[in-house]
């Protein structure tokens, strides 16, 4: 999931949230707006945070709530699906939601849904190309990825670097996408002309969970069990070269994700990180110049973080 992309991505309490710079309701609207995203149930299956479908707020009147766009997923007994991961298209004016079982494609001009498919072993968090026309698409923990043809969802290719598929990012210039699994503690790169696995970074401390990488793409900033901080690795080199534990908070068992970090964040100024802490219902700020991190600031949140990310201006955090 790239975060300088148009649809920045986190999920959380409230779903899965992203921000794009949309037309008030209908394409055919003059005056450009900026609107979030939220794609729900994002927490489980669990509907008290917000029911089931995509919520629409408006940015510039304070995330005043617009509408509610009815959606799929469903489980074969009729109830909402548990979502997994978001992105958008800004060239086919598409927003992406996947669940376990299940892609989904809206178009964000008439809030209509496409079209929504389901592949071989399930669903998971996904990430787009910068161009928009390709999603890498990760089994539901199995050991592929599907390259989905975001115009009409159709399979392309199939990568299996055997990993427990689970979160993914496309790099900024196209040419690499970047695979993590829950079983693997190294993160597979792919070259996404041919869809082969390119080479393999780490390994890391323990399996990677949620991760970011910096936008030159040399770096990658990553959660991983057990550990309340995180690693950073060069992705250029394959070499883990740093560790960052939180100062002055206990790590402790956490009720969900499985892990005290769960959700990594860079600024678009790339000037700082923001990690999840889900033990101590934190939101954990480090500045950051190369690869040296200095813990700042910590901000306590109303319930667990499991993801964060940003505005596109970095005014806002997610």
């Amino acid at each position: 999931m790239n975060r300088r992309a148009f649809l920045e991505v986190v999920t959380g309490a409230s779903g899965l949230l992203g921000a794009w710079p949309a037309r008030k309701t209908f394409a055919e609207e003059k005056e450009a707006q900026r609107f979030l995203y939220v794609a729900l149930p994002g927490i489980r299956n669990y509907l008290e945070y917000g029911g089931h479908g995509v919520l629409v707020f408006d940015i510039e009147k304070g995330y005043r709530w617009v509408r509610r766009i009815s959606s799929g997923g469903l489980e074969k007994n009729g109830s909402p699906s548990n979502v997994k991961g978001i992105c958008v298209s800004v060239a086919l004016q598409r927003l992406y939601v996947s669940t376990i079982g299940s892609l989904m494609a809206f178009n964000l001009g008439t809030d209509r849904l496409e079209w929504e498919r389901e592949y071989d072993g399930g669903c998971d968090r996904m990430a787009i190309s910068p161009d928009g026309m390709t999603i890498y698409l990760p089994s539901f923990e199995k050991d592929h990825w599907h390259v989905v043809d975001a115009q009409d969802g159709a399979v392309r290719a199939r990568v299996e670097p055997v990993a427990g598929a689970h979160n993914t990012n496309y790099g900024l210039n196209g040419r690499e996408a970047y695979l993590a699994g829950l079983r693997s503690r190294s993160l597979a790169v792919a070259d996404t002309a041919t869809h082969k696995i390119l080479r393999q970074v780490g390994p890391f401390s323990a399996p990677i969970r949620p991760f970011t990488v910096n936008g030159a793409q040399t770096f990658g900033f990553m959660c991983v069990n057990h550990l309340l901080g995180f690693e950073v690795a060069n992705l250029k080199s394959g070499k883990v070269v740093a560790r960052y534990e939180v100062a002055g908070f206990e790590n402790g068992k956490v009720a969900r994700h499985g892990c005290p970090s769960h959700g990594i964040g860079l600024t678009p100024d790339e000037r700082e990180v923001w990690l999840c802490d889900g033990f101590n219902r934190r939101l954990h700020i480090f500045e950051l110049e190369g690869v040296l991190a200095r813990q700042v600031a910590s901000v306590l949140l109303r319930e667990e973080p499991g993801w964060v990310s940003f505005s596109i201006d970095g005014r806002h955090a997610y």
